[in-house]
């Protein structure tokens, strides 16, 4: 699933990681780098910003994932664990590519607009792939 979102997004050579975590441990992860309290959905880190950011272009960054809250979210929602997944494995690789919907509302929608054009192309690969 993350080699459509790349591709979607016209990088199929980059790289990055995704780490499924239970709450406790994005807990410590939202705790330690984002000075913020309890568990989240999914939190990324960039490694295409900063000093470094050239030495490896290819190399996009990290995303972790709460299976817990992607369950628990999945299930508010009346989806699938897998489809809340898929929502989440979106926004974190949008945000490893610099998309922002905390500090711009315009950015956001412009986020969000991008997460639904991916998440369609993925269900309709899906739905005849």
């Amino acid at each position: 699933m993350s080699q459509a979102v790349l591709n979607a997004l016209a990088c199929p050579e980059g790289e990055l990681s995704v780490l499924l975590v239970d709450d406790p441990q994005i807990a410590v992860f939202n705790q330690d780098y984002l000075n913020r309290q309890g568990p989240t959905n999914v939190i990324a880190f960039p490694m295409r910003e900063g000093e470094f950011s050239d030495i490896t272009p290819d190399m996009l960054g990290d995303v972790v994932i709460s299976v817990d809250t992607a369950e628990k979210e999945g299930e508010m929602a009346g989806i699938t664990t897998e489809e809340r997944f898929a929502q989440l494995l979106v926004h974190g690789i949008l945000h490893l590519f610099g998309y922002d919907h905390e500090h711009d509302e315009d950015e956001a929608a412009r986020m969000e607009e991008k997460s639904e054009e991916i998440l369609g192309l993925i269900n309709s690969y899906r739905e005849n792939g």
